[in-house]
């Protein structure tokens, strides 16, 4: 008797035990938990621990409080001229009240996935192809301010909506294709146009520079020959006058030798008379000699015809009778 009531009182400390083990919970971070008592709502629980009562409480949902992203299927959209596309959407949500997003709907997802598809084809619906390709932005915010104001009463607040694909009808898909294609051509051309354009100017321009570059070139050469025969005459000026005045110098050095030798006033008339000679033999056309030296020259002839004739033919003056 001891044994049976020794384990069924084993048996109920351990029930006990795990009774009070499933009332504790604890609540982890971006995690909320609605509790219902008794089949009716008592409250959400944050994060922290926390207990219930048992058998009367119970965890009715645990609800994810971090942004979630939700992908629906590719849906079908006829635009304003009626031609029917498919647009796959993407939703960004987050729960803000999770007693709402508990009670506010059924199925919360299948919920916002129904309601963007309707949005969406009453958006599209107002659009013509060609707006509806070139407008992702402007359909983004209609349809996010429409999602976002339908399932505020549900708890949950939409952030963005993105429009993934947008998939024509094949036929529109390839008239699509040749016409990115003569546009890709045609820019082609352009950029090849303003190219040949910009190599053209630039081989002028580097003409131009060649000639400018020649013509200075030239310039600088004529310039420089000038210079050289420019200096080239300066040279053979101060050659010419440096000669000159060695000549002048040299023949002062030689009056003044005789004139410090005692020679008399003859004899330096004759050396003047000699450098006229040597004056005469250079390139000089006209040389003007003094009257002095004149009478000399003439003295200096006469003296050479008596030096050539030795015996000159005299003869003897008539006598004279008184």
């Amino acid at each position: 008797m001891n044994i049976v009531g020794n384990v069924f009182l084993v048996i109920l400390i351990i029930l006990v035990i795990y009774i009070v083990v499933s009332c504790v919970r604890i609540v982890p971070q971006a995690q909320a938990y609605v509790i219902e008592r008794l089949g009716a709502y008592n409250g959400t629980w944050s994060v922290g621990l926390h207990f219930k009562v048992p058998f009367i409480d119970r965890v009715a949902r645990k609800v994810l409080l971090k942004e979630q992203v939700v992908d629906f299927a590719p849906q079908p959209v006829i635009t304003k001229d009626n031609v029917t596309m498919r647009i796959d959407t993407v939703v960004y949500y987050q729960i803000t009240d999770p007693k709402l997003y508990a009670y506010g709907v059924d199925n919360p997802i299948m919920a916002i996935e129904n309601l963007t598809a309707t949005t969406l084809r009453n958006i599209i619906g107002d659009l013509e192809l060609d707006a509806t390709l070139t407008s992702r932005e402007t359909i983004n915010t209609k349809m996010r301010a429409t999602l976002d104001e339908a399932t505020d009463p549900w708890g949950i607040k939409v952030n963005r909506v993105e429009l993934k694909n947008i998939i024509p009808p094949a036929e529109i898909q390839n008239a699509m294709e040749k016409q990115m294609k003569a546009e890709r051509e045609r820019r082609e051309a352009i950029l090849r146009a303003e190219g040949e354009k910009k190599s053209s100017i630039l081989i002028a321009e580097g003409h131009k520079e060649s000639m400018i570059l020649e013509a200075e070139a030239e310039k600088e050469a004529a310039i420089l020959n000038a210079e050289a025969k420019k200096e080239a005459t300066i040279r053979e000026a101060e050659g010419q006058a440096e000669a000159i005045l060695k000549v002048q110098q040299a023949t002062a050095d030689g009056l003044r030798a005789i004139k410090e030798a005692g020679a008399d006033e003859a004899v330096i008339k004759l050396k003047s008379l000699e450098a006229f000679e040597k004056a005469a033999d250079g390139r000089a056309t006209k040389i003007i000699v003094p009257s002095e030296i004149q009478g000399l020259a003439g003295l200096v002839s006469s003296i050479k015809e008596v030096a050539v004739d030795p015996k000159p033919d005299v003869k003897a003056a008539p006598k004279l009778e008184k």
